[in-house]
């Protein structure tokens, strides 16, 4: 189901974890809601790189985020968060750091080990807390430039 001109329901529920341990991974209907939210935030940030966003996680039910030893509170498991690389000319790096000086309502972003873009998205009604952060073999420090 297209839920945004380059983004999909299927694009945003597939895991390769999931897909290889037979575990459900559909977005139940109560998470609609935020899934859309969550597309339509990645449409936006696709549209400021201006290049494709290859989406290495997106929603996650509980018992693949509990496999992927993620936290249970993660924005994932509220269909609210996914893991990108962009294609194109953008490197990690720049893209995050494109994405923090645009005025994209994000709540969070993470520049993972330099490897991949955490996003999340604030369910409606709820303020973007605008937090930037890099995650790396030192640990989880505020993002800067």
């Amino acid at each position: 189901m297209r839920l945004t001109p380059n983004f999909t329901l299927e694009e945003l529920e597939f895991s390769e974890t999931a897909t290889r341990l037979g575990i459900n991974n559909k977005v139940p209907e109560q998470l609609m809601d935020n899934i859309m939210i969550l597309a339509k935030g990645l449409q936006d940030v696709r549209k400021l790189l201006g290049t494709p966003l290859y989406i290495s996680s997106g929603y996650r039910c509980i018992e693949l985020n509990n496999i992927l030893k993620s936290k249970p509170t993660s924005a994932h498991v509220k269909g609210l968060a996914a893991d990108f690389r962009p294609s194109g000319n953008h490197n990690i790096d720049s893209a995050v750091a494109a994405i923090v000086d645009s005025d994209i309502p994000y709540d969070q972003i993470i520049n993972e080990y330099n490897l991949w873009v955490h996003i999340s998205f604030a369910e409606s009604g709820r303020t973007p807390r605008k937090q930037a952060l890099i995650i790396d073999h030192n640990g989880t420090s505020l993002y800067t430039k």
